[in-house]
């Protein structure tokens, strides 16, 4: 099986490459290397450029007229940039997706696997969503993921494209072979702020301790990241059986039906860390939301696929994945930008 991966040399994209690879499918990388990173193309079919590039898209189809389905990863992810600069993000996000859409259909792409988000959601009183609960995005990035899942329906409701949007809840971790991870050693998430205080020996800042949670902290899910890759591929092997004769579209959340607030998260944090770390609140990000974690029977139920990995399994994995990224991702020297 071969398959096309937009936005496969990010974080997500490029953890889902490698488990198709070890899968025994074969993944076709298409990125512009915005945030992906070229280390992450090593060894696998890859053409950098944009989605919204039809000659591009057309190109990769007479290329490898076998590709199976696409995952679509490709999109900026990062909440408050996306309060700041809407107006990108929905270009990014939606109306290249929308071209990308265009260009797939003129190929005769029939299967589509989107990455969503389970930020659209509106958190019940317990924090607990699921595929019907109420979408309420709340950030534009989170809007640009629900307008194009509702793209996404309308266009399968006419054409013989079918779509399964998969809306993750929040990956952690590294591949265990650590051949791929985030980006950055340090990213913006809450993980990337644990480990980049753990390194810095300076205090853990909570991003608010005002919620309506147990603790007041914001709650999440936290998915390892390898769990996340393998749900890509039991919804590739499994896409004809989770959209049956007639069911043109659906969602499927992935998470592993636990919360998690930030405290908690800190807590499991230290007991991985061979030094604790101490912790000050300070105000919500723009764009913060309280939280939810996912009950998970439609994903066992269609794709056969459930979260195997733990808490401190992603954490450890992190670490892991920061002690070496030098390695694997150098930052670029003065040379090499001046040579580009």
């Amino acid at each position: 099986m071969k398959v096309l991966i937009s936005g496969g040399a990010g974080y997500i994209g490029s953890s889902v490459a490698s488990y198709c690879l070890d899968s025994g499918i074969t993944p076709v990388v298409l990125d512009n290397l915005v945030t992906g990173r070229r280390e992450f193309t090593t060894g696998r079919i890859f053409y950098e450029g944009d989605i919204a590039d039809g000659e591009l898209v057309d190109r990769i189809y007479a290329d490898h007229p076998d590709i199976h389905a696409v995952i679509h990863c490709a999109a900026l992810i990062v909440v408050p940039d996306s309060v700041d600069d809407p107006v990108g993000y929905y270009r990014s996000n939606v109306t290249k997706t929308l071209e990308f859409l265009s260009h797939l259909l003129r190929n005769g792409c029939e299967r589509l696997i989107f990455s969503s988000s389970a930020s659209v959601y509106r958190a019940g009183a317990d924090f607990t969503v699921d595929e019907e609960s109420d979408v309420d995005p709340k950030s534009p990035y989170a809007r640009s993921k629900a307008i194009c899942e509702d793209i996404m329906g309308d266009i399968s409701r006419v054409t013989p494209l079918r779509t399964l949007s998969l809306r993750y809840f929040n990956p952690l971790g590294a591949d265990p072979q650590l051949r791929t991870g985030t980006q950055l050693p340090r990213t913006r998430q809450v993980v990337g702020k644990l480990i980049e205080a753990y390194e810095t020996g300076s205090a853990f800042r909570v991003a608010g301790d005002g919620f309506p949670t147990r603790d007041g902290s914001g709650i999440r899910d936290y998915l390892h990241v390898w769990d996340l890759a393998a749900a890509h591929v039991a919804a590739l092997r499994q896409f004809d059986r989770a959209l049956p004769s007639g069911t043109r579209s659906t969602v499927i959340n992935l998470g592993t039906g636990t919360g998690t607030t930030v405290f908690e998260l800190l807590a499991a944090f230290n007991q991985v860390a061979d030094t604790p770390l101490r912790s000050v609140v300070v105000p919500p990000r723009p764009g913060d939301a309280p939280g939810a974690f996912t009950r998970t029977d439609r994903a066992e139920r269609l794709l056969g696929w459930r979260a195997e990995r733990t808490l401190t399994d992603g954490l450890r994995s992190a670490l892991a994945w920061a002690a070496v990224w030098d390695e694997h991702l150098p930052e670029p020297t003065p040379e090499d930008l001046a040579t580009g």
